[in-house]
């Protein structure tokens, strides 16, 4: 079938908004009518080169919509339901039956490298195969494709567009704080980044109750709205002669968790250097190329600390989605202060202005 879809061209390029062929649903896939996606740091690293998937491709791993059609093998969903759309896992392995998805044995074949299981293509553009099934999905289109391990009914009260980043981006954020780290009460929480993912452990920690919630942000109204949703302290790393004294002039015996979602060797080095007796440091940036581990095993040893990587909020999504749109309805996860929609069309403006700080998070509304 024809669908319109964001291709990325060539390695770095601009999307580029045009008409692909997508295939007829197999026995186990699910056709979705996407509605709104995220556009997530992922697709961009993705775009540029860092992940394993081949050039031309369409990317975008948050959709949601609604079931147009599914494969004889399919029972988890029907047609008309609404879906929010994750990451793939193979429901067979080891870390799958523990309950831990995030961790599939598969996950970069499932997920990384735009094809199915078997090899296959299931986009083409002028006759040639163009790589897809990015996260089990390739959402930058009006319509995808996608399994039953990575499809969440979502009850009919949400919007699609506040549904679309629980699929990586927010689950992400509130599942390393809620799951991940488990950071209990009253402890001390340090969350480097200001973008959708740390502004999302922000909210996931006022929900812990976590005390102080530390924010180190370059631009200043992330850093205000961090405070709004549950901070108790934003700081701008440009403005301090050392980050960590800055850290530890708010919690002097050191801090109990820490979040980077920066990837920035200097911030890394911050955070381990802020630490506390029995700290614990959770990583899910995407740092440069081969960057080894901040601080040293001596320190590690001595005050017997815990470097931890984290993926996808170590969320099963079956269960935790849910969890995700209660907590929304609670008014405890306040998508809306995050998310600002753009139409399809515009995808290359709107990457620009999540790039320049004027939004946290950009969310693609399509078939409109």
């Amino acid at each position: 079938m024809k669908v319109v879809a964001a291709v990325t061209p060539s390695t770095g390029a601009q999307f580029s908004v045009e008409t692909v062929e997508l295939d007829e649903p197999r026995a186990d896939e699910i056709l979705v009518r996407i509605m709104a996606a995220g556009v997530c740091h992922t697709d961009l690293v993705a775009r540029d080169g860092v992940m394993p998937i081949t050039m031309p491709a369409v990317l975008g791993h948050e959709g949601a919509g609604v079931v147009v059609r599914v494969g004889d093998a399919v029972t988890k969903v029907k047609e008309g339901d609404r879906v929010a759309l994750t990451f793939r896992s193979c429901g067979g392995c080891a870390r799958c039956k523990a309950g831990e998805p995030a961790y599939c044995a598969t996950m970069p074949a499932l997920n990384y490298v735009g094809q199915r299981a078997d090899g296959s293509k299931a986009i083409s553009r002028d006759g040639e195969r163009i790589s897809s099934n990015f996260f089990g999905q390739s959402s930058f289109a009006t319509h995808a494709l996608a399994y039953e391990r990575n499809v969440v009914v979502l009850p009919d009260d949400i919007p699609f567009e506040l549904a679309a980043p629980l699929g990586c981006g927010v689950q992400t954020g509130v599942g390393s704080i809620l799951r991940a780290l488990a950071c209990p009460a009253g402890s001390s929480l340090l969350i480097a980044g200001g973008g959708a993912v740390g502004l999302s452990a922000v909210m996931g920690a006022a929900i812990q109750g976590c005390h102080p919630i530390i924010v180190v942000e370059i631009n200043e109204e992330r850093r205000r709205l961090a405070l709004k949703l549950g901070a108790t302290h934003a700081i701008d790393p440009m403005a301090q002669e050392d980050l960590t004294d800055a850290v530890r002039a708010i919690v002097p015996a050191g801090i109990d968790f820490v979040l980077d979602t920066t990837g920035r060797p200097q911030v890394l080095e911050a955070g381990f250097m802020s630490l506390a007796p029995r700290g614990v440091f959770g990583f899910v940036g995407v740092a440069p190329p081969n960057t080894k581990p901040p601080g040293i095993i001596g320190r590690m040893v001595m005050f017997g600390l815990t470097l931890r990587g984290i993926i996808e909020g170590d969320s099963d999504p079956d269960e935790f989605i849910p969890q995700l749109v209660q907590y929304w309805r609670e008014g405890r996860l306040p998508l809306e202060k995050l998310v600002q929609l753009f139409p399809f069309s515009d995808i290359n403006d709107a990457v620009q202005a999540q790039h320049a700080g004027e939004c946290v998070k950009v969310v693609l509304a399509l078939n409109e």
